[in-house]
């Protein structure tokens, strides 16, 4: 059984007669409008590649949690590796779960796939769909019905989901499209940002047809902030928190911890006291943002002079 075939009923090219332009020769997996999270505030969290999107998550979700919020943390990468900090280990996702019952969902039970982590944070593996067959959007669309079939999104208060790497192809920029708020993780560095810039070009795209939009940028690995700032400053988007690039940061992905149960230090509980600071404003609503991307070559000048 494949994950997804181009010609299968719900996927569609934007060029279709009758489709709403989705970005120029996107293909989409068409969304089930019975498959929505309606009364959680959703949140994606992209960025480069390695750029710690997935600590950012976790760390982001524990704090959620520390303001009395039920959370669900979706993480949405063939690795599975999002949520390994909050449950101390890899779980299995809900693709393989599926294949384990030839994708009869009805059989499937709730800890089959749902795991509690850290301070109750609760935490889904989405997976991804063998490389080179399927489309990630199909996974993504499939875990939200799941979760929506066994009623789990009715109990929540703050969705996030952790979106693999800086592809924002059709199929894994389908987390926009449940999304309230999509933010960038970036550091302070030519790579980061060159990404980030076609993030929000991707952002941008999906607000045209769906309620998603552009909540800001968090900081990530860096000393200082001067050139996310002043592609800011260009471009109309705003830093929303700055973490440093901390050595217990990077202990804390080896020790399978999140920054919350690591041992204090002043460094580590200042960090701890911004992303409490980012959870309480996100939770009281960040203004969306109307940024304009820079073209690349534009965007490739802006930066690559000193």
């Amino acid at each position: 059984m494949t994950l997804l075939e181009l010609d299968r009923p719900g996927v569609e090219k934007s060029s279709r007669i009758g489709a709403p332009p989705d970005g120029e020769g996107s293909v989409q997996v068409k969304p089930d409008p019975s498959v929505q999270i309606e009364t959680a505030k959703v949140f994606a969290v992209y960025g480069k590649g390695g750029i710690g999107k997935s600590t950012t998550s976790s760390n982001l979700s524990v704090a959620f949690s520390k303001l009395g919020k039920r959370v669900l943390q979706i993480g949405c990468d063939p690795k599975h590796d999002s949520t390994f900090t909050l449950t101390k280990r890899l779980m299995p996702t809900v693709i393989d779960v599926l294949e384990s019952v030839d994708f009869h969902s009805e059989e499937l039970r709730t800890e089959d796939f749902v795991f509690e982590g850290y301070n109750g944070v609760m935490c889904v593996e989405a997976g991804g769909p063998p490389a080179g067959t399927g489309c990630g959007g199909y996974v993504v669309g499939q875990t939200v019905k799941l979760l929506k079939e066994h009623h789990l999104l009715e109990d929540t208060d703050v969705v996030i989901f952790d979106v693999l790497g800086d592809v924002v192809c059709g199929g894994f920029a389908s987390p926009l499209q449940h999304a309230e708020r999509g933010l960038i993780v970036t550091a302070n560095d030519f790579d980061s940002i060159f990404a980030m810039n076609r993030i929000v070009s991707a952002i941008q795209a999906k607000a045209k047809n769906y309620d998603v939009r552009l909540g800001g940028v968090i900081a990530n690995r860096s000393a200082g902030t001067d050139e996310i700032d002043r592609y800011n400053e260009a471009t109309g988007m705003q830093r929303l928190a700055h973490f440093p690039d901390l050595d217990a940061i990077r202990r804390s992905r080896l020790k399978k911890q999140t920054l919350f149960e690591m041992d204090p230090t002043p460094e580590l509980e200042a960090v701890q006291q911004e992303y409490l600071r980012l959870a309480a404003n996100l939770w009281a609503g960040v203004e969306p943002l109307k940024a304009q991307p820079m073209k690349d070559r534009e965007i490739f000048d802006f930066l690559g002079f000193d």
